[in-house]
C-alpha cells in the first residue's frame, strides 16, 4: 500500500503543478518591422521603362522603411537577343539607408537615366 500511495501522490503533484496558463494570462503580441526593403524593376523596352516607375513610387518605398534601415533598388533592363542566341541585358543597382533619403534618389534618378540612354542605343 505504501508502495501505491508515494507514486500516486507524486504523479498528482506533479500534473497539478504543471498545468498552463489560461489563455487570458497569456499576452500575445503582433508587431511588424521593416528590416530592410529591396525593390527590383524588370523592363524590357523604354516605353516600359518610363511607365513603370517614377521617383514618387522611390519615395513611397521610404515611407515604407523605418529610421536608418537598409533600402536597395536595382533596375534590370531586358534587351533584344544577341546575334549568338544569348539574351542581352543590364542591371543597376543602388544601395543605401533610409536616412539618405535625397542622395539615394539622386542616384535611382541617374541609373534611370542610364537606362534610357541603353534604350536609346539599342
Amino acid at each position: 500500500m505504501k508502495n501505491l500511495i508515494l507514486p500516486l501522490t507524486l504523479v498528482l503533484g506533479v500534473l497539478g503543478f504543471s498545468q498552463s496558463k489560461s489563455l487570458e494570462d497569456i499576452e500575445i503580441r503582433k508587431e511588424t518591422r521593416v528590416e530592410r526593403v529591396d525593390v527590383t524593376v524588370t523592363v524590357d523596352s523604354l516605353e516600359e521603362l518610363e511607365s513603370t516607375f517614377t521617383l514618387d513610387d522611390v519615395r513611397e518605398m521610404f515611407e515604407l522603411s523605418g529610421d536608418d534601415k537598409a533600402v536597395s533598388f536595382k533596375l534590370v533592363c531586358n534587351g533584344k537577343p544577341m546575334s549568338n542566341g544569348q539574351k542581352s541585358n543590364m542591371s543597376y543597382k543602388v544601395e543605401g539607408s533610409s536616412g539618405e533619403e535625397t542622395i539615394f534618389i539622386k542616384r535611382v534618378e541617374a541609373i534611370k537615366k542610364a537606362a534610357i540612354k541603353y534604350y536609346q542605343n539599342k
